[in-house]
């Protein structure tokens, strides 16, 4: 069997490509750590760097979110309307020991009306009440996900 210089180089790629191929795919994105946040189906991708407060909001009516991480860290925000001077609120997490989960709430004059962390591994690994009283309208929502492992939710109503 003769060699070509064609056949000689086909062969040496294939050679080198196949492991390299091999070695990509081991080391995928399964092992790549994340954080997202969901609020009403939608993922919320801004910065917070990128985050401005408008004369609308990016949601009306009741919050449903929710989040998840693999040792990631995120900052996500998020505009409400909320038309009473209370909220009403509930966050939750199953997580490994690492990490943390936050969540601050300013009302529609910038005053901070909730400021929690659930930190992972730890009890309570549940908030929940009615925040301080401010101003009705457009409040601004930040999520603090950081080295965080595991799931969870959180939900928020206007409040009495």
């Amino acid at each position: 069997m003769k060699f070509s210089n064609i056949n000689v180089l086909k062969i040496f790629k294939t050679g080198i490509l196949i492991p390299v191929l091999v070695m990509f795919i081991a080391c995928s994105k399964d092992d790549d750590s994340f954080a997202r946040v969901t609020v009403n189906g939608t993922l919320l991708q801004a910065n917070d760097s990128d985050f401005t407060v408008g004369d609308r909001s990016d949601f009306n009516g009741d919050i449903d979110a929710s989040f998840s991480g693999n040792g990631g860290t995120t900052i996500r925000s998020f505009t409400w309307n909320n038309t009473l001077n209370t909220a009403d609120y509930n966050a939750d997490i199953t997580a490994s020991s690492a990490g943390n989960f936050q969540m601050i709430v300013e009302d529609a004059e910038g005053m901070v009306v909730l400021d929690r962390v659930i930190q992972g591994g730890a009890e309570p690994d549940t908030i929940g009440g009615v925040t301080q009283e401010g101003a009705p309208g457009i409040w601004t929502v930040t999520i603090r996900v950081t080295d965080f492992n595991g799931d969870g939710s959180f939900s928020m109503s206007a409040g009495d």
